[in-house]
């Protein structure tokens, strides 16, 4: 088993909601494999209420995060990328910077329930759900064995598991 850490960033354009819940996910659960980060192109400047909330119900991390641009990424003193994924479908639109170090990336496309309208009970399940599917996907993720797998099986495995229940329809266009 390899000993190496992998950085994985998980994109959506607000980074507010989705993007905040797949590092927090990633961050307990691929701990001691994983470093999680998460960015948006036009970053709210804010986490989403419920999206800390569900957190939190479910025992997951919120200490330190913030909503922030995705170009904290592409600067000299930032990680270097191994996987990036983009979890809504605007991000997945739009052109991404050019990320150092050519990581693998690929679109796992979630509904967002901040577009969700309606009573609080009805927002707070629409963000259980997507912390449902995201969990779900992480999980296949982390269990991949990333330190045997070629490049193109990855891609395939990765391909399938933005695929999963909960999967948005886009088509994002090649980088």
């Amino acid at each position: 088993m390899s000993d190496r850490i992998y950085n994985v960033l998980f994109l959506c354009t607000g980074n507010s909601a989705r993007s905040v819940i797949a590092e927090s996910i990633l961050r307990k659960d691929g701990e001691g494999r994983f470093r999680s980060f998460s960015a948006g192109s036009q970053p709210k400047g804010q986490i989403n209420p419920f999206a800390l909330k569900v957190l939190e119900k479910f025992g997951y991390p919120t200490d330190g995060m913030r909503s922030k641009t995705w170009t904290e990424f592409v600067a000299p003193d930032a990680p270097k990328m191994d996987f990036i994924f983009t979890v809504c479908d605007s991000a997945a639109g739009e052109s991404c910077p050019v990320w150092p170090g050519q990581p693998t990336t690929e679109h796992w496309g979630i509904e967002d329930p901040a577009a969700v309208e309606g009573t609080d009970l009805e927002k707070e399940a629409a963000f259980e759900f997507a912390f449902r599917y995201l969990k779900h996907r992480i999980s296949e993720f982390t269990n991949l064995p990333l330190h045997v797998i070629d490049k193109l099986s990855l891609g395939s495995r990765l391909r399938e598991i933005g695929r999963l229940d909960g999967a948005t329809h886009l088509q994002p266009k090649a980088n």
